[in-house]
């Protein structure tokens, strides 16, 4: 990325000298290495500035043109445990008319085709389901998703932010219309990500909704950062080429970390689906035991209660109760995101602070005193 912070200033968009075309080769280079990551046309790769103007784009400008489509149908679809980038989006598509309804999750936070089924029971324009949770790391059956949508005439939107750095992703085997991503969910630079869409797919293209330009096939005006972009396609290459064996590394670990804790600590449970999760994702409820109480006892460690893009705001993950989850158990969950550059040793000094620190913050709640008592209770 150096050179084109400091050197090649060249604006991809301009075609009458040096400068630019450098820069466009140094863009289209990038495009080419992102389709290749999940199997695409390099031509269907839709620079954004991240995951969440991706989201927008497939949910509000696809939705607009699949309405022009077919106008009477208003139906949209969605799962209760997406990122806000997707429930927002569809939030303010219903106020402009548009009917969404949200599908609820298992206890194990995977979408049952059958409900999806139902559901396309009735004309419906698009669906939108998350390929693996950012919060509980749960992924979703989503070829078999995309099939019933494509089925009832469906478009399919997969927001994939959370999964290329350690799954391989194919958009013609998965078969869904567009997939959202984001290059800081693959060690890339923040503040650029992609929509890529489907070459083969029968469902009428997004409209735009920035206009100022023209740049990106039409879809996505404004000047592109051509660092962002060239991060963007280095860290895609090197996913490629590493994230089978970082994956089996990442579920050693990780399920080395929950072994230990389930061992030595009661009361735990694991949130989600463990089978078919992120490799690097262990999201567990310390029952009696406030998640931030947890985090304010742990600053080496670097966790989170809930989503990072929510975690300001101190309210029940809504991804959790959509598990079926209680308040108290919403409250207590902490997400370990575990990474490529973390350790075994790490994972161990983790687990040591975290033992150490339960103990000492649950002999201090009233919440797990009265657990306790309701357990002795129980046995008696």
């Amino acid at each position: 990325m150096q050179p084109y912070f400091a050197e090649e200033f060249g604006n991809a968009a301009s075609r009458t000298h040096a400068y630019g075309w450098r820069a466009a080769e140094a863009v289209e280079r990038a495009r080419a290495q992102i389709a290749r990551l999940v199997g695409a046309d390099a031509r269907d790769v839709i620079f954004t500035s991240g995951a969440t103007e991706a989201n927008n784009l497939a949910l509000c400008g696809g939705a607009r043109a699949l309405r022009r489509a077919r106008p009477a149908v208003t139906r949209l679809l969605g799962c209760r445990t997406e990122h806000r980038a997707v429930l927002d989006p569809l939030g303010a598509l219903e106020r402009e008319g548009f009917a969404t309804s949200l599908l609820s999750v298992g206890a194990d936070g995977r979408l049952d085709p059958e409900a999806l089924r139902t559901a396309l029971a009735e004309p419906v324009l698009l669906v939108s389901v998350m390929h693996a949770n950012n919060e509980i790391g749960v992924t979703q059956p989503i070829a078999e998703l995309a099939r019933l949508a494509a089925a009832a005439g469906a478009a399919f939107h997969c927001d994939a932010a959370q999964s290329p750095a350690s799954l391989a992703l194919d958009l013609e085997a998965l078969g869904v219309d567009s997939l959202a991503l984001s290059a800081h969910k693959l060690y890339g630079p923040k503040g650029i990500g992609a929509l890529v869409l489907r070459r083969r797919s029968t469902q009428p293209r997004p409209e735009p909704i920035l206009h100022g330009g023209g740049h990106e096939r039409g879809l996505r005006s404004g000047t592109l950062p051509v660092a962002l972009c060239v991060g963007f396609g280095q860290a895609a290459e090197l996913a490629r080429e590493s994230r089978e064996a970082d994956a089996k590394r990442l579920a050693g670990l990780r399920d080395r970390l929950w072994a230990r804790l389930s061992a030595e600590l009661p009361e735990l449970v694991l949130n989600g689906s463990l089978e078919h999760r992120l490799p690097g994702n262990l999201n567990v409820s310390f029952l009696g035991v406030e998640g931030e109480a947890l985090l304010a006892a742990l600053p080496e460690l670097a966790l989170s209660t809930g989503s990072a893009c929510t975690s300001a705001k101190r309210e029940a993950s809504h991804v959790l109760r959509a598990l079926g989850a209680g308040e108290a158990r919403a409250l207590s969950a902490l997400r370990f995101g575990i990474g490529r550059e973390n350790s075994a040793a790490e994972l161990e000094r983790a687990a040591d602070c975290i033992v150490a620190a339960v103990p000492k913050l649950r002999a201090l709640s009233p919440v797990w005193d009265e657990l306790s008592r309701g357990k002795r209770r129980a046995a008696r």
